[in-house]
């Protein structure tokens, strides 16, 4: 509603400013002034569509292309008053002023668009929004990408930090979809795919960060995921186990995918009861083994000669391994006997 009237607003004052000619006597055709208001009018609704078909704007380049202007035409204001004693008389001192003006103008802002990654945490208005969300970029590396969980993840809407693909993470996926092994290209283009799903979510802030710090020199990947997000105070997000350790190493903040899933599997209790099918022996005398959706695997007494069945059963223990959780159960002879 307050974009509208906005908008009305803008129209308004667009006619307004048309209206203003007509005070200075221009003479021409009758039809002039309504020719003049209807360009008026034309040129603030293309500016409108322009912004209804722009919905998705980045704060930090208007931020940017702002101060730049601002900058600009301030420097050109300090040495116009400099250059005035020089050029005051002297007919080429108007486009002197105005070349100085788009020169300053287009350097200021083309340096803060270039640097904008950087400059938005000096701003105060930018940082400002983000203490209001307290929330930090979502780094991703290679293995996250290829994983897949993320990209179902973020379709869940859980969500709501900037995303960021750094450029070398980039450039390695696509290497990796570029190899000669069969096997690892599919991986690479498994990889690609699931990012093009990110960036084509529309609740999701997907960002590449393309710009090459000086620290990246000679370090691996892994030193590069760390060193950038320090740079912007993000989050890694990862599947790798060497990245995590050397990542919280660095005080570094790192979101497992492995670590959510095995939170995100459901808590099962000594004495409460489910159903599972039995596929395979255990090692123990009478064990069979199944799993359940999330793979968690349960070993189940006496359930060796029911390999291939689907039985309730009780929990009797848990047990948490490296690899992940196992549960302990039995049949649950109570149901098996009212059936």
């Amino acid at each position: 509603m307050a974009l509208l009237i906005l908008r009305v607003f803008f129209i308004l004052v667009a006619a307004g400013v048309a209206t203003f000619f007509f005070r200075e006597n221009i003479s021409g055709p009758t039809y002039l002034p309504y020719l003049v208001i209807s360009g008026m009018v034309l040129l603030a609704l293309g500016v409108i569509v322009i912004d209804i078909f722009t919905p998705r704007k980045r704060i930090e380049v208007i931020s940017a292309v702002y101060f730049g202007l601002v900058v600009g035409f301030l420097l050109t204001y300090l040495l116009w008053i400099a250059l005035a004693p020089i050029v005051q008389d002297s007919r080429f001192g108007p486009p002197a002023q105005l070349m100085i003006a788009a020169v300053l103008c287009y350097g200021c802002t083309s340096l803060l668009l270039q640097t904008k990654d950087d400059f938005r945490f000096v701003i105060p208005y930018m940082e400002f929004s983000r203490d209001l969300k307290g929330l930090r970029p979502l780094i991703l590396d290679t293995s996250s990408i290829i994983d897949g969980r993320l990209a179902e993840l973020a379709e869940t809407n859980i969500i709501d930090s900037q995303v960021i693909m750094p450029g070398f993470v980039l450039g390695e996926l696509h290497a990796i979809a570029d190899s000669n092994d069969r096997l690892r290209r599919a991986r690479g283009r498994r990889g690609l795919d699931i990012l093009n799903r990110l960036r084509t979510q529309e609740r999701i802030d997907f960002q590449i960060y393309e710009r090459e710090l000086p620290e990246f020199t000679g370090q691996s990947v892994d030193m590069k995921l760390v060193i950038l997000a320090k740079h912007l105070g993000g989050k890694i997000v990862t599947g790798d186990f060497n990245l995590n350790k050397v990542a919280k190493v660095h005080n570094v903040i790192v979101i497992n995918l492995n670590e959510i899933a095995a939170a995100l599997r459901p808590q099962f209790l000594p004495g409460e009861s489910f159903e599972v099918r039995i596929v395979k022996p255990g090692e123990g005398i009478g064990q069979g083994i199944g799993y359940l959706d999330d793979g968690t695997m349960v070993v189940i007494e006496g359930g060796r000669e029911r390999i291939g069945t689907t039985l309730p059963v009780v929990v009797t223990s848990t047990l948490q391994t490296q690899a992940g959780r196992m549960l302990f159960a039995k049949c649950d002879e109570s149901v098996r006997a009212n059936s």
